[in-house]
């Protein structure tokens, strides 16, 4: 039995200083090839040292304002996330909860 595999691949265009200037990801079983991102977030689990391994890039053009966005649309991905994997209801309502006041604090709500 063959073993399926499927590949994420991430490019990062530095200018001179090594400051992202465009990033690019592609998920070929997504349908993703080459696309143009303003900015990322990879996580990795280390299960031998139990903690959690980041790397964050964001190109130097990226608008603050939608980086306010990115991180509130990611905030909420994460609880969803949390939710899906640990069915834990009360701990997911807060984490939205904050999320609801993450937004309103930066008046990321269209009212």
């Amino acid at each position: 039995m063959s073993e399926k595999q499927s590949k994420i691949e991430l490019k990062v265009k530095l200018d001179e200083n090594r400051v992202p200037e465009k990033l690019y990801w592609t998920a070929q079983d997504g349908g993703i090839t080459n696309e143009e991102a303003k900015a990322m977030m990879l996580s990795v689990w280390d299960a031998k040292a139990q903690e959690t391994l980041r790397i964050d890039l964001w190109t130097k053009d990226m608008p603050v304002d939608e980086m306010k966005v990115f991180f509130h649309q990611t905030l909420v991905a994460m609880s969803n996330t949390f939710h899906k994997a640990t069915q834990d209801e009360k701990m997911t309502a807060t984490m939205k909860d904050f999320c609801d006041y993450f937004a309103e604090k930066l008046e990321l709500k269209k009212q």
